[in-house]
């Protein structure tokens, strides 16, 4: 049996998929039009879940000797350079750019504004670029801060991360957004402390989308690698069993949806920034990653867009103490 019909068998027989989630999501309020495809606002009520949800996946890291690092939604161009992303990723990239000119540059600027229209004068010919690019992976930015400490001590380290995230993939499918939140926890040390840090993780998130009322599945991955060549190296990344997804059917039932990732990188991120281990090693990474605006979509997906009338079991699971779950029928 396939992935998809695994999960799919799992969905209430009458769930309607008619194609418009998204014009539900906004007609209810619950994401607000900004006018560009996977860019939206959110409403209070949306927010919340998506705080009860990065609550419950936090929650792990409670018996662990976490670390907790926030990063914000950009990050260092040269930083982006050396990880590798460019080369794998180019069509997803988001840059900063500034105007950095003089007054009189100022004027044409503003000329080819009053006439961007009229005669096709583009503004934005005048920015420059900075060293400043939008946070593709929230995870990025804390494997140089690591590296500058020197060795990491016996057992490895661990941190929780959250950010903001951007990829240019514009998108009416509500589940692809332009930027969105990741809430990761990162492995670093041997490799088998990788693998067991991957195997408690995926057990975790079994146990937490059960919770959560959400059919859902793990299944042997990829990510989206560019061009001819990114062909192989995707097959590699499969065969390698690099990268596992959680894949969840309740926004549509012919297309699971990755709500998180269990990635395994060897050392290439060891090698790429120099961490090593206590023992003076390259070290191996890991990180679990989940897409809280996916996770909440699956949610009101599967149990309706007013959340007090949620199964008893998945208000339990998101708001802990019975006086939350009280409040939320008023």
């Amino acid at each position: 049996m396939s992935v998809n019909t695994a999960i799919a068998k799992q969905i209430p027989p009458d769930t309607q998929f008619d194609g418009s989630y998204l014009d539900e999501l906004l007609a209810h309020g619950l994401l607000v039009s900004t006018g560009v495809d996977g860019l939206y606002g959110r409403s209070a009520a949306f927010e919340e879940v998506v705080e009860r949800i990065s609550d419950l996946i936090g929650a792990w890291g409670a018996d662990q000797q976490v670390e907790v690092l926030r990063f914000p939604p950009a990050m260092s161009r040269e930083l982006l350079e050396q990880s590798g992303y460019l080369r794998s990723f180019p069509d997803q990239i988001g840059a900063v750019f500034s105007f950095c000119g003089s007054d009189g540059e100022h004027q044409r600027l503003l000329s080819c504004l009053d006439k961007q229209e009229a005669e096709q004068k583009d503004w934005t010919e005048s920015l420059e670029p900075t060293r400043i690019v939008m946070t593709p992976v929230a995870c990025y930015p804390v494997y140089p801060v690591m590296a500058k400490r020197g060795p990491l001590p016996v057992g490895g380290r661990t941190i929780d991360i959250f950010s903001y995230c951007f990829r240019h993939e514009p998108s009416l499918d509500v589940e692809r957004m332009q930027l969105f939140r990741q809430r990761e926890f990162v492995r670093m040390g041997s490799p088998d402390e990788i693998l067991a840090f991957r195997q408690q993780w995926i057990a975790y998130a079994q146990d937490m989308f059960s919770s959560l009322g959400l059919p859902a599945e793990i299944a042997v991955a990829n990510d989206p690698f560019f061009g001819r060549g990114g062909k192989i190296v995707a097959d590699s990344q499969r065969s390698q069993a690099l990268k596992f997804e959680i894949q969840v059917a309740s926004i549509n039932p012919n297309k699971p949806t990755a709500c998180g990732s269990f990635n395994y990188h060897t050392d290439r991120f060891g090698k790429i920034w120099q961490i090593l281990t206590h023992a003076g090693d390259v070290a191996h990474t890991g990180c679990c990653g989940f897409g809280l605006e996916r996770i909440a979509l699956s949610l009101f997906r599967q149990h309706g867009f007013e959340t007090h009338v949620w199964p008893h079991s998945v208000r339990s699971a998101l708001w802990r103490s019975g006086a939350e779950i009280e409040s939320q029928a008023y």
